[in-house]
């Protein structure tokens, strides 16, 4: 998990940018719609629409937003269709990205991902080129006011992979599969829980610096602005005040 604390640094710093733009309830809703097209609109049975929900609650998303949502997934209201659809691409220095979007006009969204990648000095990679970097993890944050051995007990005995002391929370990371399994742990034991989702973490991290820097994180930036995409996840590691610079 080396470099992984400022990735979720930097993930952080994205989810406020969303809020802060009005693009986040609209991915939100997206992910609902999927979530329950696929897996039915009761959360009870469907762990990935539970957890887009939780999410669309911690961002204050009204209940009537996120009740229509289930409804155009479960077909009970009319609705647009979407693709889930991923890319794969090269950034400056050579950082591999990938890019989870969800489309109604798959034609439109690769020409302008495509352009996005050329614009920035990038380009798209064949399906599978990139996507081997990464892991597909759980990711659960907790603020710091609990006994880390206390902590430590519930997670892994709930089947957690790692546990890491940040400035701020401890961080705790579990195979995809073991995801809910944990989180449900932690409520059991009435621990809050500050952000909880799956990411796909790099299974290492490739160094950038200078220009390959800044055009790297001006890549990321502008791939999280397009309106299709829901997640952009690269193996970079840049000097936090490289970073903060940029925001």
């Amino acid at each position: 998990m080396s470099g992984h604390s400022k990735w979720a640094t930097i993930k952080r710093a994205k989810g406020a940018k969303d809020a802060a733009r009005g693009k986040l309830f609209g991915r939100l809703i997206k992910e609902i719609t999927i979530a329950a097209r696929d897996g039915g609109g009761d959360p009870e049975g469907n762990p990935r629409l539970r957890l887009a929900i939780d999410r669309a609650k911690a961002a204050n998303m009204p209940n009537d937003n996120i009740n229509r949502a289930i409804k155009r997934g479960t077909g009970e209201i009319e609705g647009v269709h979407y693709e889930e659809i991923n890319y794969e691409g090269y950034g400056p220095g050579g950082v591999a990205f990938l890019v989870e979007t969800i489309t109604d006009n798959k034609n439109r969204t690769v020409a302008e991902i495509r352009h996005v990648f050329s614009k920035h000095n990038g380009n798209l990679a064949e399906n599978g080129s990139v996507s081997w970097k990464f892991d597909r993890k759980g990711v659960i944050s907790i603020p710091k006011n609990y006994d880390e051995e206390e902590l430590m007990l519930v997670v892994i005995e709930a089947g957690a992979e790692d546990m890491s002391v940040e400035d701020e929370h401890f961080e705790i990371v579990t195979e995809a599969t073991d995801f809910e399994s944990v989180k449900k742990a932690l409520e059991d034991n009435d621990i809050e829980i500050g952000e909880a989702e799956v990411q796909m973490i790099p299974q290492n991290t490739l160094k950038v610096e200078g220009k390959d820097a800044e055009g790297v994180l001006r890549l990321y930036e502008a791939l999280e602005d397009h309106d299709d995409v829901q997640n952009v996840y690269a193996d970079f590691d840049i000097d936090a005040d490289v970073m903060e610079s940029m925001q």
